[in-house]
């Protein structure tokens, strides 16, 4: 069967490499109100790509809210059915001058295929189409296909979709194409993902601005209540001040410091935040950034007393952890820090829930000896991410009988949201391939998913 299965992803992959490449040149970019009729181009794209292929192919939505995919193609009767996900719109390509190479023309260079959406998350959909291709008119399991169109700007009408086609959608395996391996050579499985609170505070001192000689050294300006509260946020390890998260255990996985410092691009001599393991910092606990803040530029600054002050908050919660009990502790530890009676206003922008997934089971069992064998003989690890995709929680909650495993094409040097976002294409061959296997083996795990 492997033999077999190496020859036939080797037949497919030049045409599933043209068909990524056509899809990359597709400004899906759901971000931007501009482009829709580009990411409405994509999901006709995706949807040809799926009927060619032999699936009941068709476009969806909720509201008038961006186009999803939706694709069936039947296995044998009695064969386990497999929802596979991804999605076709991407992030804004941003400043075309840090590219290296035109962000909507794919270029490969050095064994990478350079391009927005090269990776996150168009050659996901491609690895599930090169599946289908794969194995033909005879298919192992049967299959659903489910690719969004709104991942990037948060999933806003995905519980309504996951609702309006539960039937459809309903399967013994999920499998979620938006992820990323451990290293070049070494495959995982993602088993965790902090959730998210995105919050904004603004601190106010004076009910106008006033001239900083007159009043300096007796009114309080905004400026410095609010980077007093920012302050307040870790202690002097670095580690979240914030009273009442949840922390926990990672995996006993080594993350070199070299391998840090080259990924994360700290300047030397930089010294790491809080305590514990890199990947328990990375992963299982809490962390907490300032993503935004609203204050006059330096560049014709006056002396001047600014009245208010306003920062954006963004959190990283534990798995374990809620965004329910996030909140709270973070509105708590703000109203306990302003200084100087200063008035305050703490405005939740948008939260997404943590995920920690129990991966044992036959279908993890048959996912992770697909992926030794593609990776010759390396075991998959079990990785954690720090980032947040809200959605996974979205499908364990409306298919909690299922199995639920988050795989992905990206690797360390992905570069997914940045310039020069490429996509590693002998790992890419890898991914394939272990697709391709884990649905074999999946059809042996029949009845029995988890």
């Amino acid at each position: 069967m492997s033999a077999e299965l190496r020859a036939k992803v080797a037949e497919v992959l030049p045409g599933i490499r043209r068909d990524l490449e056509d899809l990359v040149r597709i400004q899906s970019v759901s971000a931007d109100p501009a482009r829709a009729s580009e990411v409405e181009r994509s999901a006709e794209a995706v949807k040809a790509l799926f009927a060619d292929a032999g699936c009941f192919a068709r476009i969806t939505r909720v509201a008038g809210g961006p186009p999803a995919v939706l694709a069936h193609k039947a296995g044998p009767t009695g064969a386990p059915t497999v929802l596979l996900y991804a999605h076709h719109d991407v992030q804004p390509e941003n400043d075309h001058a840090d590219w290296d190479s035109p962000p909507w023309e794919p270029t490969e260079r050095d064994g990478r295929l350079y391009g927005r959406g090269a990776a996150d998350d168009k050659a996901g959909i491609v690895a599930h189409l090169a599946a289908l291709r794969i194995f033909g008119d005879d298919l192992p399991v049967n299959v659903v296909i489910f690719i969004e169109g709104e991942e990037e700007v948060g999933s806003e009408t995905l519980v309504p979709l996951l609702h309006q086609h539960a039937d459809e959608l309903a399967a013994d395996v999920i499998v979620i194409a938006d992820s990323g391996n451990w290293d070049i050579g070494v495959p995982a499985l993602t088993t965790s993902l902090r959730g998210l609170v995105r919050a904004d505070i603004e601190v106010r001192t004076l009910t106008h601005a006033v001239h900083s000689g007159m009043w300096g050294g007796l009114a309080p300006d905004s400026l410095i209540a609010l980077s007093r509260v920012i302050a307040s946020l870790h202690d002097d390890a670095g580690d979240v001040a914030v009273a009442g998260l949840h922390s926990g255990p990672a995996a006993d996985v080594d993350y070199p410091e070299e391998r840090l410092r080259a990924e994360s691009g700290a300047v030397p001599g930089i010294e790491w935040l809080g305590t514990g393991s890199a990947v328990e910092r990375l992963w299982t606990k809490p962390a907490l950034s300032i993503t935004g803040l609203d204050a006059p530029a330096v560049e014709g600054a006056s002396n001047t007393l600014v009245p208010a002050a306003r920062a954006r908050i963004s959190m990283r919660i534990a798995p374990g952890d809620t965004t329910a009990n996030a909140v709270e502790c973070l509105r708590r530890h703000v109203e306990q820090h302003v200084p100087w009676g200063a008035e305050l206003t703490f405005t939740v922008v948008d939260t997404g829930e943590a995920t920690q997934i129990d991966a044992t089971g036959p279908a993890y069992d048959a996912a992770r000896e697909a992926f030794t064998e593609a990776w010759d003989g390396t075991a998959p690890v079990d990785m954690g991410v720090g980032g947040s995709i809200p959605f996974i929680a979205e499908f364990l909650n409306t298919f909690p009988e299922a199995s639920v495993l988050v795989t992905g094409v990206e690797d360390p040097d992905t570069r997914a949201h940045g310039a020069n976002e490429g996509l590693h294409l002998a790992e890419f061959e890898r991914v394939v391939l272990a697709e391709a296997l884990m649905l074999a083996r999946l059809a042996g795990a029949a009845g029995s998913p988890a």
